[in-house]
């Protein structure tokens, strides 16, 4: 390795010094490797393993590596979904001293996939629809924050299941401007006609490969982003009128805007002279509503539908099992040692990279109401859960990115209402007579 190797890295990670920086990345021994999907680059883009966790490693130069590395900084700090940036690697050169392209170095995000690994066969036009709508909310959030992409695509974008719809994360920010002041209305019109000039593209070309679902039409698809896009902008920025005597229309804005997500740092209000109409203009603070008050409740640190659908289930425990009255607090812990851990510490070890945690409990709790509606009488947790994992979880691909050996399968029995299961922890039976 080269004396003037320099590596900028946002924490220190001594396996940076091990990874051959000396060879072009494209001639990395398979040992350094992991083999993930990835999505289309401009650049080369390999993932491998950094001590214990995968990292995505892409080739650039060194000013735009640093620049690229400085923006996600930025924008973690300002709370928008996007990778995790590690380090920078400039100063390379191979063994006769030739240079080498500057790397940035970024964690991959467990349980994201790209867009074309999101389907085995064909892509289906409500998963499409989906896909764009996440997109959309991701780009509604980043203009928010003042942040102009330059490149807004399906492919720089990595995503995650969210409770049946899906979470965008920005992947690609070399073309990304931040402006403090704010974007101009034609800043956001640019990323807008980029994003669905990208998504037509890209879904065209799906279509040209055989992938796409007969009878899709490529362009409706992409023009989906514009129309969802401005529903979201328009409640959240939107100013509205209404009589003095129609305060309700106040919280039922602030309702709408929670609806979606979205926290109000401040509500601008103005009165007529008169005092006949009131007008309101609403500050959003970021999103990520229910994300704040399932992580305050119960330590969970999910994506945003995820967590509205823990928390529904969490109100309706409270309701009908805990005794704990109005204690918010206290009711949220019993439901999550008595309900929601519980059922992951029954996934099999086999089966944990299936799905993420709260990903599963949703799909759960789908499972459940099916087998009710067939069954025409409410079923136990317990014996949803075993048939949710014999008959749903069992046959997924795995989600998420195993590292090392191969982990040792944990055998559980058949789980039935009044069973009692032990996991893997000696010290803490779980009594599934409390899932009902």
């Amino acid at each position: 390795m080269s004396d003037a190797l320099s590596i900028t890295a946002s924490s220190v990670d001594p396996g940076l010094l091990t990874l051959p920086w000396s060879t072009p990345l494209g001639e990395w021994p398979s040992n350094h490797i992991v083999f993930l999907p990835k999505g289309i680059s401009r650049h080369l883009v390999r993932f491998a393993n950094l001590s214990g966790r995968v990292v995505a490693i892409k080739e650039t130069t060194g000013a735009m590596a640093r620049r690229e590395y400085d923006m996600l900084g930025n924008l973690a700090r300002l709370d928008v979904p996007c990778v995790e940036r590690v380090a920078v690697i400039a100063g390379r050169k191979d063994a006769d001293g030739t240079p080498l392209p500057a790397a940035l170095v970024t964690a991959h995000l467990k349980f994201s996939l790209p867009y074309r690994a999101l389907f085995t066969q064909v892509l289906r036009p409500d998963t499409a629809t989906r896909l764009v709508d996440a997109l959309a909310l991701l780009l509604v959030r980043l203009h928010n924050v003042g942040f102009f992409w330059g490149d807004v695509s399906l492919s720089n974008t990595l995503f995650r299941r969210d409770a049946g719809a899906f979470a965008a994360y920005l992947v690609d920010a070399e073309t990304g401007e931040l402006h403090e002041s704010g974007l101009t209305p034609g800043q956001r019109a640019h990323d807008l006609d980029v994003a669905r000039t990208n998504i037509a593209g890209e879904i065209m070309d799906l279509e040209a490969g055989g992938r796409l679902e007969g009878g899709v039409d490529a362009v409706a698809i992409a023009d989906g982003i514009v129309s969802s896009y401005h529903s979201l902008w328009a409640a959240l920025t939107d100013e509205e009128s209404f009589r003095a005597d129609e305060a309700w229309r106040l919280t039922q804005r602030v309702q709408r805007l929670n609806d979606l997500g979205f926290d109000i740092g401040e509500m601008s209000i103005q009165t007529t002279a008169d005092g006949t109409r009131v007008s309101i203009q609403p500050k959003v603070v970021d999103a990520g509503h229910h994300q704040r008050r399932l992580l305050r409740l119960t330590g969970l640190d999910v994506e945003e539908n995820q967590a509205r659908r823990l928390l529904n289930d969490l109100d309706e425990f409270r309701v009908r099992v805990s005794r704990l009255g109005d204690d918010e607090e206290m009711a949220a812990h019993e439901w999550l040692t008595r309900v929601f851990e519980p059922v992951v510490k029954a996934i099999p070890w086999d089966l944990r990279a299936k799905l993420e945690p709260a990903e599963v409990f949703h799909q759960l709790l789908e499972h459940r109401w099916y087998l009710s509606q067939a069954k025409g009488k409410s079923v136990p947790l317990a014996e949803a859960l075993s048939s949710y994992i014999d008959n749903v979880l069992r046959h997924r691909r795995d989600e998420a990115t195993l590292m090392g050996p191969p982990t040792e399968t944990v055998s559980l029995p058949v789980i039935t209402s009044s069973s009692p299961i032990v996991d893997d922890d000696e010290d803490d039976d779980i009594d599934w007579r409390d899932l009902v």
